[in-house]
């Protein structure tokens, strides 16, 4: 490893992000749109989004164990060569088969391989670069991320607006064999576990080792967890469902200017990761709270303007203002509390705790969405009171919690 930078495997594992990710993201947003096209059924639409997340909840904890007993070099690329497959084998079934089924069972297998693939790339982090340059190779992996958001929906709808669904599978399939072929010559540092044991065994030892980590030996960790589902209950949820109701809904605009808030939401995302990076060594694990609580506060202008008597391009444009600072903030918080569980994790556990992390605090999620969904129903007419009430919820939430990050930074450096 190079004293000073990166080295050459984490920058090719960051190449590789790039390439996949890029496909992930065009893929996401082109399949169900051809899927709400071909039907013209919103109900159908919700439900097959729906069930194509729950895979990647049950995934997530398997790629945490195998990620720490198998090279992670080597599922990085049979996942990439996986996802190729799958996307080029729709591409040809798509003529013979149903289109439905055969969409929704896909991007359950993307979520689901989504799932299991990122715990491998979180925990090659601390393997691959020095404690001290965590934070900023977290940011670059979480900043990677938010610009295959940005990018991979614009190019992928223009792709698919132009030349159909197909041209954009062969794109994607071409992209994650790419990925898979460049991340052969990838070198992550690896040892191989002694025990064996018959593998239901292992799976349920090793999720109870995470857990007991987690929630017993750091509890600090248990602690973050639970935070980030209480953010994603009330925030998270609450920005999923409510932008394009509120935009397309309440507002009455047209959903191409609800593509731009969701583009307002990305770059808010790249904004976070890259001033995560930036400034890594300014933040401090015991001021992570101030995040939440700068995301929460971002919420309450977008709540007065519904109040206010203005046109509709006005609040438009202060929800636009307030997305772009909602996810800036929380992106800077996400970094720092993934950071803080890579370091603080043994290199043996690190995987199984970081895929527990992900599968729990997205859990709320669903929960969260549901929530909202009947709130907006029930306050029509006064869609601001929900919006006021996310944000009341989500500040108080962080001004409660400030102090379990306090201990956080000493934890740290003792790590």
């Amino acid at each position: 490893m190079k004293e000073k930078g990166f080295s050459k495997d984490f920058i090719m594992v960051v190449i590789g992000q790039i390439i996949s990710l890029f496909g992930n993201a065009a893929l996401r947003f082109a399949l169900p749109l051809y899927l709400l096209n071909q039907t013209g059924s919103s109900a159908l639409y919700g439900t097959v989004t729906a069930c194509a997340f729950l895979p990647s909840i049950a995934m997530s904890p398997i790629g945490g164990i195998v990620a720490d007993r198998v090279n992670k070099r080597n599922i990085m690329v049979a996942l990439d060569f996986l996802t190729a497959a799958v996307v080029g084998g729709l591409a040809v079934c798509l003529r013979f088969g149903n289109e439905v089924l055969l969409i929704a069972l896909t991007l359950m297998l993307l979520y689901g391989i989504a799932g299991a693939y990122q715990p491998s790339v979180q925990a090659a982090i601390p393997v691959l670069v020095r404690q001290e340059k965590v934070m900023s190779a977290t940011s670059i992996i979480n900043t990677v991320s938010s610009l295959s958001s940005l990018t991979g929906p614009v190019l992928g709808g223009i792709l698919y607006s132009m030349y159909g669904l197909v041209p954009v599978l062969i794109l994607c399939t071409t992209c994650f064999f790419a990925s898979a072929v460049m991340e052969i010559f990838i070198h992550i540092p690896y040892q191989k576990p002694e025990k064996h044991d018959h593998i239901v065994r292992i799976l349920k030892t090793d999720f109870a080792q995470g857990i007991h980590f987690a929630w017993k030996e750091n509890r600090k960790i248990g602690e973050v967890v639970l935070i980030i589902c209480g953010i994603n209950l009330f925030l998270s949820a609450m920005m999923i469902v409510g932008i394009p109701y509120l935009v397309t809904e309440v507002l009455e605009l047209a959903n191409q200017l609800y593509g731009f808030a969701e583009g307002a939401l990305a770059a808010g995302g790249l904004v976070g990761g890259i001033c995560a990076g930036i400034f890594a060594k300014r933040l401090k694990f015991s001021q992570a709270g101030n995040q939440i609580m700068a995301a929460a506060a971002s919420v309450f202008p977008m709540a007065i303007i519904l109040f206010l008597p203005v046109s509709a391009i006005v609040v438009y444009g202060v929800m636009m203002v307030c997305c772009f600072g909602i996810m800036m903030f929380a992106t800077i918080f996400t970094v720092q509390m993934i950071s803080y569980v890579q370091i603080v994790t043994p290199r043996n556990l690190t995987g199984k705790v970081i895929a527990l992390v992900l599968m729990v605090s997205t859990c709320s999620q669903p929960l969260g969405n549901a929530m909202y969904g009947i709130l907006f129903e029930l306050c029509r007419g006064a869609e601001a009171f929900v919006v006021l009430f996310s944000g009341i919820v989500s500040f108080a939430l962080a001004a409660v919690t400030r102090k379990s990050f306090q201990s956080m930074e000493t934890e740290y450096r003792n790590a």
